[in-house]
């Protein structure tokens, strides 16, 4: 993975904390905001730096959250009204559009 710079973390945090309540986003939507190469730079930087972030509100492409994190996070999400079918978001129901 190419080094991340300090400007790419607070882009992906800045664009994580604007994802509002009962919206969610996927890890390619933050890195296509961000202008990042690939959704796996987004993953690193909430693994490391997410924790008073809304963080439960990214999800993968498929719709799904993380398997690690995946009941915590749909417990989460469904508190916010985002509501999981087989344990998968309905992004086009769900999904918020920067």
């Amino acid at each position: 993975m190419p080094a991340v710079t300090e400007e790419q973390v607070e882009a992906v945090r800045a664009l994580v904390a604007a994802i509002p309540p009962g919206r969610v986003c996927t890890y390619g939507d933050i890195a296509d905001a961000a202008d990042l190469s690939s959704p796996r730079i987004v993953g690193w930087i909430m693994r490391t730096d997410s924790s008073d972030l809304p963080w439960h509100r990214v999800i993968t492409a498929s719709g799904r959250p993380a398997p690690h994190l995946a009941t915590r996070q749909l417990e989460r999400l469904r508190a916010e009204g985002v509501l999981a079918v087989d344990g998968r978001v309905r992004l086009a129901e769900y999904r918020h559009r920067f």
